[in-house]
């Protein structure tokens, strides 16, 4: 019952916050803020209804400024990589500027997309199935899900879902169970999709957008550009996504954090 309410409670703040979005047809302005918003009702709901449902302090979204500024950076700092290495393979040419007004839209898009996904995916339902059949199995199925729920974006493929769950699904939930704080993989999350859209002009996910600060243009081989989808269907990120998991996990080994498969009596509810 925990589990349900907290999902629909958060949930509902996603859709109204999404069906708000959309109705303003990317109205750079009102974007910009409905998406503001979004994050931050979305924000205030988990808080409330954790405290109401689980009877605590949900640490895990307390204000924290350094580890959303890392996951800030570690977002940022992957997609240039990932960006680069497309564009030495050919698979990627600016070509000139962008628009402005588009990137300030999807800095608010981009927001309310991490903010809720995270608090979703990783704050609730990682968090619940990890406490009933452990860290790596929780990682594998809530990742999955992840990619799943992509192929409802305009120009989803399915190895861009499977992409998804591989690079994002799971490199997210790793970032939360090595800090077990939930503005790491927000901040992550957000800078990714942000730089993805807003800085270099690529699709983000396969969704329609318009362009962002740079009028960046993809071509190629689909392994290597990511196609329609854009460059989370490269395997340049998916290896990057990879590697990055791994890291969290060793990460998350070291300091205890692993959930051993199927031992309920594991305290795992809180970071």
């Amino acid at each position: 019952m925990r589990l349900l309410l907290q999902l629909v409670t958060v949930a509902a703040v996603a859709m109204a916050g999404s069906l708000a979005v959309s109705a303003v047809q990317w109205n750079t302005l009102l974007t910009l803020v409905l998406g503001l918003g979004t994050a931050v009702l979305a924000v205030v709901a988990y808080r409330w209804i954790v405290r109401k449902t689980e009877d605590r302090v949900p640490v895990e979204i307390a204000k924290n400024r350094a580890a959303l500024g890392r996951g800030l950076v570690l977002g940022t700092g992957l997609f240039v990589l990932v960006i680069a290495a497309i564009a030495l393979s050919g698979g990627y040419e600016v070509l000139g500027w962008g628009s402005l007004a588009g990137a300030l839209a999807l800095f608010g898009f981009s927001a309310a997309a991490a903010v809720t996904e995270e608090l979703v995916f990783r704050g609730i339902l990682f968090r619940f199935v990890e406490g009933r059949i452990g860290t790596w199995a929780a990682l594998t199925l809530t990742g999955l899900l992840f990619g799943l729920s992509h192929l409802f974006n305009a120009h989803a493929t399915l190895w861009g879902a499977i992409a998804i769950a591989v690079e994002a699904g799971g490199m997210l939930a790793a970032a939360y169970a090595a800090t077990r704080n939930l503005w790491v993989p927000i901040g992550l999350h957000f800078a990714w999709n942000f730089a993805e859209g807003g800085l270099f002009g690529t699709q983000v996910s396969g969704t329609d957008a318009p362009k962002g600060l740079l009028d960046g243009v993809m071509s190629g081989p689909t392994a290597i550009s990511g196609g329609e989808f854009g460059p989370e269907g490269s395997v340049y990120s998916v290896l990057a996504g990879i590697v990055v998991t791994t890291v969290f996990m060793v990460l998350a080994r070291r300091r205890g954090n692993i959930v051993p498969l199927r031992r309920r009596d594991a305290a795992t509810l809180v970071p």
